[in-house]
């Protein structure tokens, strides 16, 4: 290495000290003037690139080097002369003092890493390190990297190149030097960045302006001590006007320090985030089921000490028909919507989390008695039951609730959340838009359940349903002017009653393959009857969702060879829940073939009146709810009264279902019924013997066979 003669002895002293220094450092270093010639090296340039060390003389020129180096096997890809263009140009286009970093290939197969940085002063300040068996990002490098950063600390830091904030003390603990980012991120004064400010004078003015390192400033400076004396790497991280700052500390062997110093609020803010979405619904952020078990974790504590405590578990009504008719944008806003709801039902003490879907929980703690969480879910309920309005439309869902108290239905999280959802079984079943304790046995309820959607999944493929059907009188006409054609399913020795089973097999989509098997064995069968009469087939609005469904109808009435006049179709009022486009067409199509639209159970769903303006009905049913007081409550009159009379100006038909008594008969009879359904008529029958019934009553009068019966 040589150097020039700085003309005093402390100048020489300190260009001593800085060749030492270059050449006691683990990689190539060069400086090359801004005319291209070589102002100073070490031995580890040479050493990388071959040379001797009467190979290469101050004030060389680089295209004398380069040749030099080409002579002795470096970057065998490239020409002496393509390679001094390449490197004078990137040298040339890097003059703005930014650290660049290139890679070229030396004898031996080697990788050398070079980086260099301009100074109008000096030239371009370059590094050459051998990365030949660097393993990117290993410890070994990163350690390796560190130690390079501290042993070149003075031309790093002249050139600010790196980030994050850097100082080196030396053992007496005074600053040697400092880069801009340590004195931007501590707004340091002038005076605090001159060498030899000691470093608790700093640490001094920091605390001054409101630094905050999780400790007083006597046990900070007292660490820090601790960390110096012991000589061992320390980490600490603290704030300073609303940012946080990570330090670390990097002893050298002289007993000297490098501390670094990084902004980390961001990433603190960003880790923070991270943690929280891990933990919690992204659409409606509340806690999610890891965060919601976690705190019925910690609660098992406090209910083995005693303490009574109750879970909540929540499902929101009729969301699938909302989220399949109206889509799940809507389906979300709702969600968000029923979430912020619910909370509102809440305590602080109250842990409210989304499971997924449309399903809830509550952990209420602590409470008194179980009528505590009576009184919850009651809100509960009727916080759900008002209407939402979402783009729009007025959307009314209700909400069911399963409820388990600890420690009386179980003092473990896993035995409180599934007693909880049998709970919640059990009110969807009562009719949904209610609540329900736990009781024992639901569990055994729930198997049957399982067993029954089990059993429903191979019912076709065993050819266990059935049909039965049961007559429709035309009043006027005196006979049978329709057949309801109702499901029966044979399982296990007994026979499974629809109302158990329906709700599954709409829940499970089977509802769709089974559909299919009815209306196609319905209209087989319908081709057998005599005259005109018509069958009637009840569709499921899962159904609604298989985009052919006109298609399916118009297949089944051609295999079956029967007009489409005899076929009726009934849907109840919760197909029209929301006003679906493609539900409305298929509707619409199916009339326009000659298919009879029915409505089934009419004035038990939501708001009738309406749904009667959405779709030119031919028929509505009356539920037989009304029936069943119909000779004892003169509302029941009334509202039959009134639906008959609708019908009629509308234009459309009216039928009474559950007619089981001659006064009943007698009575919608003199309202104008056209249709009446019931068992003073006949039951549900089977198919040999309805046929039995029809030509039977082709070759005589109503009358008779009514006797007869």
């Amino acid at each position: 290495m040589q150097t020039e003669d700085f003309g005093s002895f402390n100048e020489l002293a300190e260009a001593l000290l800085l060749d030492a220094a270059l050449e006691n450092i683990p990689y190539g270093f060069c400086v090359w003037s801004p005319q291209f010639r070589l102002v100073m090296w070490n031995k580890h340039y040479r050493d990388i690139y071959g040379f001797s060390e009467s190979d290469i003389v101050r004030g060389m020129t680089l295209e004398d080097v380069v040749a030099l180096s080409a002579n002795l096997g470096n970057h065998p890809d490239l020409s002496p002369v393509a390679f001094y263009e390449n490197y004078t140009s990137e040298l040339l286009n890097n003059r703005s003092g930014l650290r660049t970093k290139s890679q070229e290939v030396v004898h031996g197969g080697r990788t050398i890493e070079t980086a260099h940085v301009y100074s109008a002063a000096i030239g371009w300040v370059i590094t050459h390190e051998d990365i030949t068996d660097e393993i990117a990002r290993t410890e070994v490098v990163q350690k390796r990297k560190l130690e390079l950063e501290r042993q070149n600390i003075r031309l790093d830091a002249a050139v600010n190149n790196i980030s994050q904030g850097l100082c080196m003390f030396d053992p007496k603990g005074r600053l040697v030097i400092c880069n801009q980012p340590y004195a931007k991120i501590y707004n340091l004064p002038e005076r605090m960045l001159k060498p030899g400010t000691q470093l608790e004078d700093i640490l001094g003015h920091l605390f001054d302006v409101g630094m905050e390192a999780g400790g007083t400033r006597d046990e900070y400076i007292a660490w820090r001590r601790e960390v110096i004396s012991k000589g061992e790497y320390g980490k600490n991280i603290h704030e300073l006007s609303g940012r946080t700052i990570m330090m670390q500390h990097h002893p050298m062997k002289d007993g000297g320090w490098v501390s670094t110093h990084e902004d980390i609020t961001e990433q603190r803010q960003n880790e923070a985030r991270i943690q929280h979405l891990a933990r919690h619904d992204a659409l409606t952020d509340l806690p999610n089921r890891i965060e919601f078990l976690e705190q019925m974790t910690k609660t098992e504590a406090s209910i083995k000490r005693g303490e009574m405590a109750a879970v909540l578990y929540i499902d929101l009504d009729h969301f699938k028909a909302v989220n399949d008719t109206l889509g799940h944008a809507v389906g979300d806003e709702l969600l968000k919507q029923a979430s912020a709801r619910l909370w509102g039902t809440t305590r602080e003490s109250d842990v409210l989390a989304r499971l997924g879907g449309d399903e809830f929980s509550l952990l209420i703690r602590p409470i008194e008695s179980p009528e505590d969480a009576a009184r919850v879910a009651d809100r509960i309920i009727k916080a759900i039951a008002a209407p939402f309005l979402i783009a729009g439309q007025q959307i009314e869902v209700g909400a069911s609730v399963g409820i388990a108290v600890a420690p009386n239905d179980g003092d473990k999280t896993d035995t409180l959340m599934k007693n909880a959802d049998l709970a919640l079984y059990k009110a969807k079943s009562e009719g949904r838009s209610t609540y329900h304790f736990f009781e024992s046995g639901m569990d055994a309820a729930l198997q049957q359940r399982r067993s029954i959607e089990a059993g429903l999944r191979l019912a076709l493929q065993k050819q266990e349903l059935r049909l039965v059907y049961q007559p429709l009188l035309g009043i006027a006409q005196n006979r049978v002017t329709c057949v309801e054609a109702l499901l029966r399913w044979d399982h296990e020795d007994r026979t499974i009653s629809p109302v158990e089973f329906i709700p599954i097999a709409e829940e499970t989509g089977l509802i769709v393959p089974i559909g299919e098997w009815v209306l196609r064995q319905a209209c087989l069968t319908a081709a057998t009857w005599p005259g005109d009469v018509r069958v009637a087939v009840n569709l499921s609005p899962i159904q609604f969702k298989n985009r052919d469904l006109v298609g399916l109808v118009r297949s089944a009435l051609a295999d079956a060879k029967i007009p489409a006049t005899r076929l009726e179709l009934e849907i109840t009022e919760s197909l029209l829940l929301a006003d679906n486009e493609q539900t409305l067409k298929a509707l619409h199509d199916l009339r326009a073939m000659g298919v009879r639209i029915s409505m089934d159970d009419f004035g038990t769903g939501y708001s009738s009146l309406s749904y009667l303006r959405s779709f030119p009905f031919d028929k509505i049913k009356i539920d037989r709810s009304f029936m069943r007081d119909l000779t004892t409550r003169g509302d029941s009159l009334a509202i039959i009264k009134a639906v008959i009379g609708l019908g009629q100006s509308l234009g459309m038909s009216t039928t009474a279902e559950g007619v089981e008594t001659e006064e009943q008969f007698d009575m919608v009879r003199a309202q104008g019924c056209d249709e009446v359904q019931g068992y003073l008529f006949s039951p549900p029958i089977a198919a040999s013997a309805l046929a039995n019934l029809l030509h039977a009553e082709a070759e005589s009068a109503m009358p008779k066979q009514k006797k007869a019966s």
